[in-house]
Protein backbone atom coordinates (compact mmCIF):
# COMPACT_ATOMS: atom_id res chain seq x y z
CA UNK A 1 0.00 0.00 0.00
CA UNK A 2 1.06 3.56 -0.61
CA UNK A 3 2.36 5.50 2.51
CA UNK A 4 2.05 8.98 3.19
CA UNK A 5 5.35 9.35 2.24
CA UNK A 6 4.62 7.94 -1.02
CA UNK A 7 2.06 9.83 -1.88
CA UNK A 8 3.72 13.11 -1.24
CA UNK A 9 6.85 12.24 -3.67
CA UNK A 10 4.56 11.10 -6.10
CA UNK A 11 2.30 14.51 -5.62
CA UNK A 12 5.59 16.59 -6.14
CA UNK A 13 6.48 14.56 -8.94
CA UNK A 14 3.27 14.86 -11.36
CA UNK A 15 2.36 17.54 -10.61
CA UNK A 16 6.08 19.46 -11.35
CA UNK A 17 5.71 17.54 -14.48
CA UNK A 18 2.70 19.01 -15.90
CA UNK A 19 3.51 22.58 -14.47
CA UNK A 20 7.23 22.43 -16.60
CA UNK A 21 5.20 21.22 -19.60
CA UNK A 22 2.56 23.61 -19.06
CA UNK A 23 5.19 26.65 -18.97
CA UNK A 24 7.75 25.34 -21.45
CA UNK A 25 4.68 24.79 -23.72
CA UNK A 26 3.46 28.76 -23.43
CA UNK A 27 7.38 29.77 -23.96
CA UNK A 28 7.10 27.82 -27.55
CA UNK A 29 4.07 28.98 -28.50
CA UNK A 30 4.98 32.06 -28.25
CA UNK A 31 8.25 31.95 -29.98
CA UNK A 32 6.61 29.41 -32.71
CA UNK A 33 3.94 32.35 -33.13
CA UNK A 34 6.71 34.69 -33.72
CA UNK A 35 8.55 32.64 -35.82
CA UNK A 36 5.43 32.05 -38.26
CA UNK A 37 3.27 35.02 -38.22
CA UNK A 38 3.56 35.86 -41.82
CA UNK A 39 2.47 32.51 -42.74
CA UNK A 40 -0.64 32.10 -39.79
CA UNK A 41 -2.13 35.62 -41.97
CA UNK A 42 -3.78 33.92 -44.64
CA UNK A 43 -5.16 31.30 -42.12
CA UNK A 44 -8.46 31.70 -39.84
CA UNK A 45 -8.02 32.01 -36.01
CA UNK A 46 -10.20 29.08 -35.44
CA UNK A 47 -7.36 26.50 -37.96
CA UNK A 48 -4.57 28.62 -36.79
CA UNK A 49 -5.86 27.30 -32.90
CA UNK A 50 -7.43 23.82 -33.88
CA UNK A 51 -5.94 22.67 -36.46
CA UNK A 52 -2.55 23.22 -35.95
CA UNK A 53 -1.39 24.72 -32.25
CA UNK A 54 -4.40 22.06 -30.79
CA UNK A 55 -2.36 18.92 -32.72
CA UNK A 56 1.21 20.85 -32.38
CA UNK A 57 1.26 20.18 -28.48
CA UNK A 58 0.94 16.66 -27.80
CA UNK A 59 3.47 16.31 -30.69
CA UNK A 60 5.62 18.93 -28.40
CA UNK A 61 4.57 17.65 -25.36
CA UNK A 62 5.98 13.64 -26.33
CA UNK A 63 9.58 14.78 -28.37
CA UNK A 64 10.58 16.80 -25.20
CA UNK A 65 8.77 14.38 -22.25
CA UNK A 66 12.26 12.87 -21.43
CA UNK A 67 14.05 15.86 -20.65
CA UNK A 68 10.99 17.24 -18.93
CA UNK A 69 10.72 14.27 -16.71
CA UNK A 70 14.68 14.57 -16.08
CA UNK A 71 14.34 18.01 -15.11
CA UNK A 72 11.35 17.66 -13.19
CA UNK A 73 13.38 15.06 -10.97
CA UNK A 74 16.52 16.62 -10.74
CA UNK A 75 14.42 19.97 -9.77
CA UNK A 76 12.22 18.75 -6.73
CA UNK A 77 14.35 16.20 -5.35
CA UNK A 78 17.11 19.03 -4.91
CA UNK A 79 14.86 20.84 -3.35
CA UNK A 80 14.10 18.05 -1.01
CA UNK A 81 17.94 17.76 -0.22
CA UNK A 82 18.29 21.37 0.24
CA UNK A 83 15.74 21.36 2.80
CA UNK A 84 17.08 18.18 4.67
CA UNK A 85 14.03 16.29 3.91
CA UNK A 86 15.92 13.06 2.10
CA UNK A 87 18.52 13.55 5.05
CA UNK A 88 15.18 12.83 7.41
CA UNK A 89 13.90 10.23 5.17
CA UNK A 90 17.08 8.03 5.14
CA UNK A 91 17.16 8.66 9.25
CA UNK A 92 14.24 7.41 9.72
CA UNK A 93 15.06 3.84 8.83
CA UNK A 94 13.29 4.01 5.26
CA UNK A 95 16.15 2.86 2.53
CA UNK A 96 17.43 4.61 -0.89
CA UNK A 97 15.76 1.78 -2.60
CA UNK A 98 12.20 1.90 -0.98
CA UNK A 99 12.35 5.68 -1.14
CA UNK A 100 12.61 5.03 -5.24
CA UNK A 101 9.70 3.22 -5.04
CA UNK A 102 7.25 6.63 -5.56
CA UNK A 103 9.57 7.80 -8.36
CA UNK A 104 9.27 4.54 -10.30
CA UNK A 105 5.14 4.53 -9.96
CA UNK A 106 5.39 8.43 -11.37
CA UNK A 107 7.65 7.35 -14.01
CA UNK A 108 5.22 4.25 -14.94
CA UNK A 109 2.50 6.67 -15.35
CA UNK A 110 3.99 8.86 -16.89
CA UNK A 111 5.42 6.14 -19.35
CA UNK A 112 1.95 4.91 -19.82
CA UNK A 113 0.89 8.05 -20.84
CA UNK A 114 3.70 9.05 -23.45
CA UNK A 115 3.40 5.49 -24.88
CA UNK A 116 -0.36 5.85 -25.50
CA UNK A 117 0.10 9.10 -27.08
CA UNK A 118 3.30 8.06 -29.20
CA UNK A 119 1.27 5.14 -30.54
CA UNK A 120 -2.67 6.29 -30.70
CA UNK A 121 -2.90 9.69 -29.62
CA UNK A 122 0.12 12.07 -31.45
CA UNK A 123 -0.37 10.38 -35.39
CA UNK A 124 -4.12 11.12 -36.02
CA UNK A 125 -2.95 14.98 -34.61
CA UNK A 126 -0.60 15.10 -37.16
CA UNK A 127 -2.50 13.95 -39.72
CA UNK A 128 -3.64 17.48 -39.18
CA UNK A 129 -0.84 19.21 -38.42
CA UNK A 130 0.80 18.00 -41.58
CA UNK A 131 -2.21 19.00 -43.71
CA UNK A 132 -2.49 22.95 -42.52
CA UNK A 133 0.99 23.27 -42.74
CA UNK A 134 1.14 22.13 -46.25
CA UNK A 135 -2.21 24.12 -47.25
CA UNK A 136 -0.93 27.49 -45.43
CA UNK A 137 2.81 27.16 -44.65
CA UNK A 138 3.83 25.70 -48.10
CA UNK A 139 5.72 22.76 -45.93
CA UNK A 140 6.17 20.23 -48.85
CA UNK A 141 9.27 18.32 -47.97
CA UNK A 142 9.51 15.87 -50.64
CA UNK A 143 11.71 15.55 -53.93
CA UNK A 144 10.02 16.68 -57.05
CA UNK A 145 11.87 14.06 -58.66
CA UNK A 146 12.53 10.52 -58.69
CA UNK A 147 14.58 8.85 -60.45
CA UNK A 148 15.69 4.99 -60.94
CA UNK A 149 12.25 3.40 -59.71
CA UNK A 150 12.45 -0.27 -58.62
CA UNK A 151 9.06 -1.27 -56.75
CA UNK A 152 7.21 -5.13 -56.08
CA UNK A 153 3.66 -3.68 -56.32
CA UNK A 154 2.41 -6.95 -56.00
CA UNK A 155 3.86 -10.14 -55.06
CA UNK A 156 5.59 -10.85 -58.80
CA UNK A 157 4.61 -7.45 -60.36
CA UNK A 158 7.61 -5.08 -60.81
CA UNK A 159 7.57 -1.52 -61.24
CA UNK A 160 10.19 0.61 -62.59
CA UNK A 161 10.50 4.19 -64.21
CA UNK A 162 13.61 5.84 -65.30
CA UNK A 163 12.54 9.37 -63.95
CA UNK A 164 9.20 10.41 -62.20
CA UNK A 165 8.54 14.05 -62.32
CA UNK A 166 5.85 15.74 -60.31
CA UNK A 167 4.66 18.39 -61.90
CA UNK A 168 2.82 16.59 -64.43
CA UNK A 169 2.39 13.51 -62.74
CA UNK A 170 4.50 12.01 -65.96
CA UNK A 171 7.23 8.84 -66.16
CA UNK A 172 9.68 8.00 -68.44
CA UNK A 173 10.41 4.54 -69.43
CA UNK A 174 7.11 3.41 -67.52
CA UNK A 175 8.01 -0.88 -67.44
CA UNK A 176 5.28 -3.60 -65.80
CA UNK A 177 6.46 -6.85 -65.87
CA UNK A 178 5.01 -9.99 -64.04
CA UNK A 179 6.97 -12.87 -62.89
CA UNK A 180 5.80 -16.09 -62.04
CA UNK A 181 8.21 -19.11 -60.60
CA UNK A 182 10.98 -16.56 -61.41
CA UNK A 183 10.08 -16.59 -64.73
CA UNK A 184 8.94 -13.56 -66.84
CA UNK A 185 5.31 -14.25 -68.27
CA UNK A 186 4.56 -10.92 -69.78
CA UNK A 187 5.81 -7.22 -69.92
CA UNK A 188 4.93 -3.88 -70.46
CA UNK A 189 6.83 -0.95 -71.74
CA UNK A 190 6.11 2.61 -72.36
CA UNK A 191 8.28 5.64 -73.66
CA UNK A 192 6.44 7.81 -71.22
CA UNK A 193 3.89 7.72 -68.93
CA UNK A 194 0.71 9.82 -67.08
CA UNK A 195 -0.99 9.49 -63.90
CA UNK A 196 -4.72 10.37 -64.02
CA UNK A 197 -5.53 11.83 -60.97
CA UNK A 198 -9.08 11.95 -61.76
CA UNK A 199 -9.93 8.73 -63.65
CA UNK A 200 -6.75 6.58 -61.46
CA UNK A 201 -5.12 5.64 -64.23
CA UNK A 202 -1.79 5.43 -65.92
CA UNK A 203 -2.16 6.80 -70.01
CA UNK A 204 0.64 4.89 -71.76
CA UNK A 205 2.38 6.30 -74.70
CA UNK A 206 4.40 4.74 -77.36
CA UNK A 207 3.57 1.01 -75.48
CA UNK A 208 4.30 -2.00 -76.60
CA UNK A 209 3.22 -5.58 -74.44
CA UNK A 210 5.42 -8.52 -74.65
CA UNK A 211 2.80 -11.85 -73.60
CA UNK A 212 5.26 -15.06 -72.96
CA UNK A 213 2.89 -16.67 -70.95
CA UNK A 214 2.00 -19.07 -73.79
CA UNK A 215 4.10 -20.98 -75.85
CA UNK A 216 4.66 -18.55 -78.41
CA UNK A 217 5.25 -15.09 -77.58
CA UNK A 218 3.16 -12.32 -78.44
CA UNK A 219 3.81 -8.72 -79.13
CA UNK A 220 1.25 -5.66 -78.96
CA UNK A 221 2.23 -2.24 -80.02
CA UNK A 222 0.57 0.88 -80.20
CA UNK A 223 0.61 4.96 -79.69
CA UNK A 224 -1.69 4.98 -76.14
CA UNK A 225 -3.42 2.79 -73.79
CA UNK A 226 -5.07 3.65 -70.26
CA UNK A 227 -3.97 0.89 -68.03
CA UNK A 228 -4.72 0.54 -63.78
CA UNK A 229 -1.69 -0.54 -61.57
CA UNK A 230 -1.75 -0.98 -58.05
CA UNK A 231 0.41 1.95 -57.82
CA UNK A 232 -0.56 5.84 -57.74
CA UNK A 233 1.28 8.92 -58.40
CA UNK A 234 -0.09 10.23 -54.86
CA UNK A 235 2.39 7.87 -53.37
CA UNK A 236 5.61 9.49 -54.36
CA UNK A 237 3.79 12.67 -53.44
CA UNK A 238 4.03 11.62 -49.86
CA UNK A 239 5.56 13.69 -47.04
CA UNK A 240 9.41 12.36 -46.26
CA UNK A 241 7.58 12.27 -42.55
CA UNK A 242 3.97 10.77 -43.27
CA UNK A 243 5.09 7.76 -41.34
CA UNK A 244 4.62 10.16 -37.93
CA UNK A 245 1.06 10.32 -38.62
CA UNK A 246 0.67 6.58 -38.99
CA UNK A 247 -0.46 4.91 -35.46
CA UNK A 248 0.52 1.45 -34.21
CA UNK A 249 -1.37 -0.64 -36.51
CA UNK A 250 -1.00 1.46 -39.72
CA UNK A 251 2.56 1.54 -39.13
CA UNK A 252 2.92 -1.97 -38.84
CA UNK A 253 1.02 -2.32 -42.24
CA UNK A 254 3.19 0.54 -44.19
CA UNK A 255 6.71 -1.29 -43.12
CA UNK A 256 5.73 -4.38 -44.60
CA UNK A 257 3.97 -2.64 -48.02
CA UNK A 258 8.19 -0.94 -47.77
CA UNK A 259 9.32 -5.11 -47.42
CA UNK A 260 6.96 -6.14 -50.41
CA UNK A 261 8.12 -3.60 -52.25
CA UNK A 262 11.88 -3.39 -52.08
CA UNK A 263 12.21 0.30 -50.72
CA UNK A 264 14.35 1.90 -47.23
CA UNK A 265 12.52 0.61 -44.05
CA UNK A 266 14.67 1.54 -41.64
CA UNK A 267 13.13 5.06 -40.98
CA UNK A 268 10.03 3.47 -40.46
CA UNK A 269 11.62 0.28 -38.54
CA UNK A 270 13.23 3.19 -36.60
CA UNK A 271 9.88 5.59 -35.52
CA UNK A 272 8.81 2.55 -34.56
CA UNK A 273 11.39 1.27 -31.76
CA UNK A 274 11.47 4.96 -31.20
CA UNK A 275 8.01 5.03 -30.13
CA UNK A 276 8.12 2.46 -27.43
CA UNK A 277 12.59 3.53 -26.38
CA UNK A 278 11.95 6.94 -25.52
CA UNK A 279 9.01 6.85 -23.33
CA UNK A 280 11.07 4.06 -21.58
CA UNK A 281 13.85 6.40 -21.01
CA UNK A 282 11.83 7.94 -18.20
CA UNK A 283 12.61 4.99 -15.99
CA UNK A 284 16.51 4.93 -16.54
CA UNK A 285 16.07 8.99 -16.24
CA UNK A 286 14.40 9.06 -13.31
CA UNK A 287 17.19 6.60 -11.65
CA UNK A 288 19.72 9.02 -12.50
CA UNK A 289 17.98 12.36 -11.53
CA UNK A 290 17.06 11.28 -7.90
CA UNK A 291 20.85 9.31 -7.75
CA UNK A 292 22.28 12.77 -9.07
CA UNK A 293 20.42 15.48 -6.99
CA UNK A 294 19.53 13.44 -3.54
CA UNK A 295 22.92 14.63 -2.24
CA UNK A 296 22.94 18.21 -0.07
CA UNK A 297 25.85 20.19 -2.09
CA UNK A 298 26.95 23.71 -1.02
CA UNK A 299 25.40 26.61 -3.44
CA UNK A 300 22.27 25.52 -3.66
CA UNK A 301 20.47 23.64 -6.68
CA UNK A 302 21.73 25.51 -9.61
CA UNK A 303 24.52 23.45 -10.40
CA UNK A 304 22.53 20.24 -10.26
CA UNK A 305 19.88 21.56 -12.71
CA UNK A 306 22.53 22.60 -15.26
CA UNK A 307 23.88 19.04 -14.86
CA UNK A 308 20.51 17.40 -15.57
CA UNK A 309 19.71 19.83 -18.84
CA UNK A 310 23.03 19.11 -19.77
CA UNK A 311 22.84 15.39 -19.90
CA UNK A 312 19.38 15.55 -20.85
CA UNK A 313 20.49 17.08 -24.30
CA UNK A 314 23.14 14.55 -25.05
CA UNK A 315 20.42 11.96 -24.57
CA UNK A 316 18.62 13.40 -27.15
CA UNK A 317 22.04 14.02 -29.37
CA UNK A 318 22.58 10.32 -29.48
CA UNK A 319 19.07 9.60 -30.41
CA UNK A 320 19.25 12.18 -33.48
CA UNK A 321 22.70 9.94 -34.00
CA UNK A 322 21.15 6.88 -34.20
CA UNK A 323 18.97 7.97 -36.88
CA UNK A 324 21.10 9.12 -39.10
CA UNK A 325 23.53 5.75 -38.47
CA UNK A 326 20.20 3.69 -38.95
CA UNK A 327 19.61 5.75 -42.18
CA UNK A 328 23.27 5.22 -44.15
CA UNK A 329 23.07 1.35 -42.71
CA UNK A 330 26.08 1.77 -39.93
CA UNK A 331 24.13 1.04 -37.21
CA UNK A 332 21.35 -1.83 -36.40
CA UNK A 333 17.84 -0.85 -36.44
CA UNK A 334 17.02 -2.27 -32.86
CA UNK A 335 20.71 -1.05 -31.04
CA UNK A 336 20.54 2.69 -32.24
CA UNK A 337 17.12 2.74 -30.80
CA UNK A 338 17.96 1.85 -27.59
CA UNK A 339 21.36 2.13 -27.13
CA UNK A 340 20.98 5.43 -25.52
CA UNK A 341 18.43 3.92 -22.81
CA UNK A 342 21.13 0.87 -22.37
CA UNK A 343 24.21 3.08 -22.20
CA UNK A 344 22.40 5.71 -19.74
CA UNK A 345 21.09 3.00 -17.40
CA UNK A 346 25.02 1.56 -16.81
CA UNK A 347 25.34 5.33 -15.58
CA UNK A 348 22.31 5.38 -13.53
CA UNK A 349 23.64 1.86 -12.11
CA UNK A 350 26.85 3.64 -11.46
CA UNK A 351 25.57 6.71 -9.96
CA UNK A 352 22.53 4.83 -7.76
CA UNK A 353 25.63 2.76 -6.12
CA UNK A 354 27.79 5.83 -5.88
CA UNK A 355 24.76 7.89 -3.74
CA UNK A 356 23.83 8.74 -0.35
CA UNK A 357 22.36 5.66 1.42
Amino acid sequence: MLKRLDLYIIQKFIGTYFLALMLIICIVIIFDISEKIDYFKAAPLGKIIFSYYLNFIPFFINTFSSLFVFITVIYFTSAMAYNTEIIAILSSGISFMRMLYPYFISALLIFLFSAALNHFVIPPANVVRLQFEEQYMSSRPYSKKSSDLHLQIEPGIYLYMSNFYLTGNRATHFSLERFENGALKSKLYADYAVYDENKKVWKLNNYFIRDLSDSTETIVEGKALDTVVNFSAEELKQRDDIITSMNYFELKAKIAELKMRGQNTSKAILEQYNRTSIPFSVFVLTLIGVSLSSRKVRGGIGMQIGLGIAISFIYILLLRFGEVFTQVGIANILFAAWAPNILFALIAVILYIRAPK
